[in-house]
């Protein structure tokens, strides 16, 4: 199985994107990663929310095939411990899919139909976070759980 992140913008913080990296690098030991980023949208704030939301729907739907497995990254999605989350991908491996994509949104975030081509969403915590900090958490996560699942000591339970 692959993962793909998804995200939309580009991270202006160089401290936040030498974590990422370096999370990036950890996490090509279990499986095989890759990190899109969409550029913002030109004159958004031309568009309405909905009109973003739609625009940046079709660009993030040209990066996803159609035998993709599309999560969300959403605030109103599932919560799970760090533990929960490796048993998840585990489920996701077993699985035979080939891809596991997980999208970041915009600033208003997704599409309806975003809504309907996702399998399902998942909240990080219901606090609220940047989206530049997303990526990096996403990323830590998705190693944790590899840890997790490999039995290594990174997480302690």
């Amino acid at each position: 199985m692959q993962i793909k992140l998804i995200a939309i913008g580009k991270t202006d913080s160089p401290q936040l994107d030498r974590l990422i990296s370096t999370y990036q690098n950890r996490l090509s030991h279990y499986v095989r990663f890759s990190f899109e980023i969409i550029p913002d949208l030109k004159n958004s704030k031309n568009l309405s929310e909905k009109l973003q939301k739609e625009a940046e729907g079709k660009l993030i739907l040209d990066k996803i095939t159609s035998t993709d497995r599309l999560i969300l990254l959403d605030e109103n999605g599932k919560e799970m411990d760090s533990i929960g989350f490796s048993s998840f991908l585990q489920k996701q491996m077993n699985s035979g899919i080939k891809q596991l994509v997980f999208v970041i949104g915009g600033p208003y975030g997704f599409s309806e139909a975003l809504y309907k081509k996702a399998v399902g969403s998942l909240a990080l915590s219901k606090m609220t976070f940047s989206h530049q900090m997303v990526r990096l958490f996403v990323i830590e996560q998705l190693y944790r759980g590899f840890t997790i699942l490999k039995n290594e000591p990174y997480h302690h339970r």
